[in-house]
């Protein structure tokens, strides 16, 4: 008998009904799986392995169903399974036009189905029956800012099928149409969507929830100069009709729907890994991003086979509004983790392991968004960790923990989006995307890891990912499971409930460390102290070296000192745009701005629309007596920010005009 025999046979007696139930082969999968693993990491996941096949929902959890309260639709009545979609995209009145088709299912008693649309004109609807197809009327509710309006479709019984005719509108928030001058070659006009949190409905008309997953097909008609891509099968090359196919067969919340279309050209990484940029990128890409194939497999090494066939990834125009977006099989990424020396890929990392902690298991509702970040960012270190050592993670860790205390900071140590269980009713769910999800989120699984220990962890992570694929998930579900199957199995006495709905960072942290970064403190006091940093030094600094040398830079030193800085390690021409916006800020907040670094400042906000650098620079410029110039400068640029960017500065802006 082999090994995994007798471990299925352990597994069948410790859970007789579920291998009779036709269970065997998932228990085998798993069984394989965990050969792979070292022996203890084999025997920390036998307890796991059976109590898990005795258990695969929720609703054995005994905890309540989450209420999303960010869709208007009702998917215990009525739900949307796939869509076939077809849409012609026209550059000229910036608008797409086509046919939504959803197979659907429905309770006997259904009478309607809704589904959410914003920024939408619906032309007709059909629904399809056995007997044939035919138009219906519809109802559309009232329009509710950021939410849009629900769209009720009538349906009875026998009804498989429907319909959907309908147009964007110009300035749909999803979408960003950009000129060929907004663009790197400057030769093609391009567009973009970006759907996280609640924006695909401003582009398709679906059931726009996290908890809500379907399948899909989709034909796009683009101008034949142009290639289009999708979070789907894709091609690697452009056709001279213009006209491309897509198939996604894992089924998909709606946010993970995207689409680009621009003058594109791929390179391949991989076995399973490429990229696309523009021409003039391509090349600059594909070196920065030469380690994504090991990634992927020393992710799977961790927690299990990659189940969404290629990980390929776009560098997207510089108005993409965040680093990275994880639709899934094309990670979106913004252009400024071009470095030249793959200093910034961490944020790659964190994009694939997204394939796992989000697309994969995915929070239930907007409020559980610490479920796909939290996670994501603890996976994202261990991919760091496996490729480039404990060292260079530490630092990871280290800057990480540093942007969670500046979070918690400016919100107020007591404030409720410091809980990682948010609180959204009635709100925009992007206020609650914040570091609080990410670094909160992840400290509390590396505390965990350091109570329990990194194997029998792993083994929990394992078969959690392995348990609740292609669902969704609670953050009372995952209390739940993680006590049942963690907690109470290592007699751990952890208080989950004071980390998830309780303010702050909880006593008994595993609070990061880094002997580099101790090591650059040391460097720091020296320069504060003398005005002196041996250049040879700094010139061998990392990425996140300098970056906490930054970060605790004094903003109220003479002038002087930031001259030397800026003089010997010619900070204000920085090619990492990491480094950039950092010293950009300190420019602002310690007066170096006055006489320097004006129009670099001017030039990188009206390039760059990635909200991570955006935020902290107008805030330092408006918490600075330098309003006025925050508002001629966002004046200039906010053609070239996407919605989520421009929206979140507006706000900025008008509040501190309030204030004023």
């Amino acid at each position: 008998m082999k090994l995994p025999d007798i471990l299925i046979a352990v597994i069948s007696n410790l859970c007789p009904p579920a291998t009779q139930k036709g269970n065997f082969k998932f228990a085998k999968s798993k069984a394989i799986r965990i050969m792979k693993l070292s022996f203890v990491h084999y025997l920390t996941s036998l307890c796991l392995l059976g109590a898990l096949c005795c258990t695969s929902t929720e609703e054995e959890l005994d905890v309540e169903p989450a209420i999303d309260q960010h869709t208007y639709a009702d998917p215990n009545r009525a739900v949307t399974t796939h869509l076939d979609l077809e849409i012609e995209a026209n550059f000229e009145t910036r608008v797409l036009t086509g046919k939504a088709s959803y197979l659907i299912q429905a309770t006997s008693d259904a009478a309607d189905i809704i589904l959410d649309i914003n920024q939408l004109t619906i032309d007709s609807i059909f629904v399809h029956r056995e007997r044939g197809m035919e138009e219906v009327s519809f109802q559309i509710g009232e329009t509710k800012q950021f939410m849009g309006a629900p769209l009720t479709i009538p349906i009875d019984s026998l009804v498989t099928r429907i319909d959907l005719y309908y147009q964007t509108d110009p300035a749909a928030s999803a979408l960003q149409w950009l000129e060929p001058k907004q663009t790197y070659d400057k030769t093609h006009p391009f567009l973009f969507t970006q759907g996280q949190a609640i924006l695909t409905r401003t582009w398709i008309p679906c059931q726009d929830g996290p908890g809500i997953r379907f399948t899909y097909n989709a034909i796009v008609k683009v101008p034949p100069s142009l290639l289009a891509l999708m979070s789907a099968s894709n091609p690697t090359s452009r056709n001279d009709e213009g006209i491309y196919h897509f198939e996604m067969t894992q089924p998909i919340p709606a946010y993970l729907m995207a689409l680009a279309i621009g003058s594109l050209e791929f390179a391949p990484l991989g076995e399973r890994t490429g990229v696309y940029a523009e021409p003039g990128l391509l090349e600059a890409s594909a070196y920065e991003f030469a380690d994504m194939e090991k990634m992927l497999l020393a992710a799977e090494k961790l927690y299990g086979p990659y189940l969404w066939d290629r990980y390929d990834l776009i560098v997207l125009p510089p108005s993409f509004p965040f680093g990275g977006m994880e639709n899934p099989r094309l990670t979106f990424a913004t252009p400024t983790i071009i470095a030249g020396d793959r200093s910034l890929t961490a944020l790659v990392a964190h994009e694939l392991a997204h394939s796992w902690s989000g697309n994969l298991v995915t929070n239930a509702t907007w409020e559980d968004f610490w479920l796909n970040e939290g996670f994501t960012n603890y996976f994202e270190r261990r991919i760091m960790e496996d490729l480039y050592g404990k060292e260079y993670t530490d630092m990871l860790w280290l800057l990480g923990f540093q942007d969670l205390q500046s979070t918690i900071e400016d919100l107020g140590p007591d404030h409720p989006d410091t809980h990682l269980k948010l609180q959204l009713g009635g709100r925009d769910p992007d206020d609650g995307m914040t570091d609080i999800a990410y670094e909160k989120g992840s400290l509390l699984l590396r505390t965990l890891e350091e109570q329990v220990g990194r194997e029998t962890f792993d083994a929990f992570l394992m078969n959690y990912f392995e348990e609740f694929k292609f669902k969704s998930i609670s953050t009372d579900a995952w209390i739940a499971y993680a006590t049942r199957y963690l907690l109470k199995p290592n007699k751990l006495k952890f208080d989950l409930d004071r980390w998830i709905h309780g303010p702050g960072i909880p006593e008994g942290a595993a609070i990061p460390e880094s002997s580099r970064l101790r090591n650059v403190d040391q460097r720091l006091q020296e320069f504060v102290r003398i005005g002196r940093l041996d250049a040879s030094q700094g010139n061998r600094w990392s990425t996140h070296e300098w970056l906490h040398f930054l970060r605790h830079l004094p903003r109220d030193l003479h002038v002087s000192f930031y001259e030397k800085l800026d003089d010997v390690f010619d900070l204000s021409a920085s090619g990492n745009s990491e480094i950039l916006a950092v010293w950009l800020e300190i420019s602002i907040e310690s007066g170096y701005l006055e006489n320097h670094n004006k129009q670099i400042l001017e030039n990188f906000l009206t390039t760059v629309g990635r909200r991570k650098f955006l935020t902290p620079l107008y805030k330092a410029l408006l918490n600075h007596n330098q309003i006025n110039l925050a508002k001629e400068i966002f004046q200039k640029a906010r053609s070239n920010y996407h919605s989520v960017a421009a929206n979140s500065i507006a706000d900025l802006i008008e509040t501190s005009t309030e204030v004023g």
